[in-house]
């Protein structure tokens, strides 16, 4: 009895298969409406235009000397103003929160610049202590910009510690020079 039944609905799909598929008919497009004879010799009108706001060009002269340099030339002539910090300190002090309100304000100036806050040292201390020191340096001066609204995607950080000091020289002024946060334009 499974056998006659199996055989049966191989023989219905076999049918089915081999049945003929009708294909669908298309309506037929109704002529478009009949021309006089006048209309027929003129040519067709031309689509209303559209009236769009045209775009205001850029004024080149516009653009100030800072904004048209290279990187290189505004990392060389810097507009910002890097933060000096007290002998073991991270804290930003009264007079280097001046500064960073005067370098956020250049940085909303330029909303596309990407700067890098590099953390220094003096060479006193460890290798590693100066490289935690520094890190810790760039990271508060950066945490101040964010407080002021800077988006913190703009700002990165990095830490030298005591591997490139402004001024090479083993004095207390020199020391005081090394002990810094730079700021640096890394894409704009």
């Amino acid at each position: 009895m499974k056998k006659i039944i199996a055989v049966f609905g191989i023989l219905l799909l076999v049918a089915a298969a081999c049945a003929k598929k009708v294909p669908p008919v298309a309506k037929p497009i109704p002529p478009p409406p009949s021309n006089t004879s006048a209309d027929a010799n003129r040519p067709p009108t031309p689509p209303t235009p559209v009236n769009e706001p045209q775009p205001v060009p850029v004024d080149p002269a516009g653009a100030d000397a800072i904004s048209s340099q290279d990187l290189d030339a505004i990392n060389k002539n810097s507009p910002f103003q890097p933060l000096f910090f007290g002998l073991d300190q991270s804290e930003v002090s009264v007079d280097g929160q001046q500064v960073l309100n005067a370098n956020a304000e250049i940085m909303k100036r330029y909303p596309t610049w990407v700067i890098t806050i590099e953390g220094h040292a003096d060479e006193r201390g460890t290798a590693e202590y100066n490289l935690s020191l520094g890190e810790r340096r760039a990271l508060a001066a950066r945490n101040y910009l964010v407080s002021l609204g800077i988006p913190a995607d703009r700002l990165r950080t990095v830490s030298y510690g005591k591997e490139f000091p402004f001024d090479p020289a083993r004095t207390e002024e020199a020391f005081s020079m090394n002990r810094r946060a730079h700021f640096v334009v890394t894409s704009k």
